[in-house]
């Protein structure tokens, strides 16, 4: 009974991020929120106090069968076209973002919820103003008028005018890269403070964890490690292994038959699956629900800004100004973090990025690609030289940051022509 529960639960939390991550997600319940309008508001018409306001003040509603059926009619062909506007311009921002800045920015532009939450006034508008035509004609043109349901269709039709200047507004804006930058930059540090919620997550800091004669877990698929959910484990789990580790990072990649987890104590294969089933994978990188993500996606436009077809190195200088931000913060992390899981006794291990790694995702495609771009180069220097001035940095956090500014050096005098930016550059790098 508790895998049957959990596999639902599993299923169901899969269903949800994924419907989430839709851009028809919110447009659907909103559709289905006027469609139900459109029914209530039909009965309560029919009550005699309504009918008493009715004819106290008949200016407030449309009593005119005709009018109604042309008022109607106008609406729907107008918010059909505002509609399929929206539509399209959504569409252009997207090939837009994907062309210019990175394809793996689509899903938080999909995912915005104020554009989806303007895409469902438009449809349900339409489809209750549809409903409201249809129960007019199917009451004939000599029944009793629909006056406030025709009137409320006339202020959701100004409204939709209303809300159609501002999605321009945002739709403009959403595609600036400064706003997308900022965003990112925002989500990032947003997901580095859950992390570092002692009080919400009570996690500890570890310096060491002698792990080396643990038993060995091996992942039974391939893909980017996301998430360890406790809430999937089995009762028996708390009291047979005491102290698990999870040995990839967030947004790490296992490859099939690799290890995954250590357990102090050894397990029998039924309580392996049980911690395997524990293992969120993703086949993609999914860059938008933790931090190191957030950087990686901000490699990514600094890396596509330094192409040869777009070539505009303001934005990776803007780039790395905030990458050098989220770089210190993810310093002041430490290596490893333990919690009790559910206040004991089973206690969980897991790995931060280590700082080598960071200097591969990040700042090595934007050396790579920077190498002959003196002004570029120059604030990747100051970047790298002020995240390692920092002294949270560990012993090992600090040597990969002395390596990656000696790659810099290499690259600077094999590349850089001009004796003169190579002087000043050489100078910044041994100051």
């Amino acid at each position: 009974m508790q895998n049957l529960f959990s596999t639902l639960r599993k299923t169901t939390k899969n269903m949800y991020l994924r419907a989430l991550r839709s851009i028809a997600f919110y447009p659907v319940f909103i559709s289905v929120a006027f469609l139900l309008l459109a029914v209530v508001i039909r009965y309560i018409e029919e009550i005699k106090f309504v009918r008493t306001i009715q004819e106290e003040l008949p200016y407030l509603f449309i009593q005119d069968n005709e009018t109604a059926r042309t008022l109607l009619s106008v609406l729907i062909g107008g918010i059909l076209s505002l509609t399929v506007f929206s539509f399209t311009m959504v569409m252009l921002v997207l090939n837009q973002a994907s062309a210019n800045f990175s394809p793996r920015l689509l899903p938080g532009l999909v995912s915005n919820k104020k554009h989806q939450v303007i895409l469902g006034l438009y449809i349900g508008t339409l489809l209750y103003s549809i409903l409201v035509l249809i129960s007019l004609g199917a009451y004939g043109i000599d029944s009793e008028s629909m006056g406030l349901s025709t009137t409320l269709a006339a202020v959701f039709g100004v409204v939709c005018v209303a809300v159609f200047v501002y999605f321009i507004h945002t739709i403009s804006s959403a595609i600036q890269i400064q706003n997308i930058i900022e965003r990112i930059y925002g989500n990032a540090v947003t997901a580095l403070e859950n992390l570092d919620d002692h009080k919400k997550n009570s996690r500890i800091a570890l310096k060491t964890n002698d792990s080396v004669d643990w038993t060995e877990i091996m992942s039974v698929k391939s893909g980017y490690y996301q998430h360890f959910d406790t809430g999937l484990l089995s009762e028996n789990l708390y009291q047979v292994a005491h102290q698990i580790e999870i040995l990839p990072y967030v947004g790490q990649h296992i490859w099939e038959g690799s290890p995954i987890i250590k357990s102090a104590k050894n397990l029998s294969e039924k309580e392996m699956t049980d911690l395997l089933y524990c293992i969120e994978m993703s086949p993609t990188r999914q860059v938008d629900n933790y931090a190191t993500g957030g950087m990686v996606q901000l490699m990514e436009i600094a890396v596509k800004a330094l192409s040869p077809g777009i070539n505009d190195p303001g934005t990776a200088i803007g780039v790395i100004t905030q990458l050098g931000k989220l770089l210190v913060r993810c310093l002041e992390r430490p290596r490893l973090f333990s919690e009790l899981i559910k206040d004991g006794p089973m206690i969980l291990i897991e790995n931060n990025i280590p700082t080598t790694d960071l200097m591969r995702l990040v700042f090595q495609p934007i050396r790579n690609y920077a190498k002959q771009d003196s002004a570029v180069l120059y604030e990747l220097i100051l970047v790298l030289k002020y995240a390692y001035g920092q002294n949270s940095g560990s012993k090992m956090a600090k040597a990969a940051l002395q390596n990656e500014l000696n790659s810099l050096k290499y690259d600077i005098t094999q590349n850089i022509s001009n004796p003169h930016d190579k002087s000043v550059l050489l100078r910044i790098l041994e100051y």
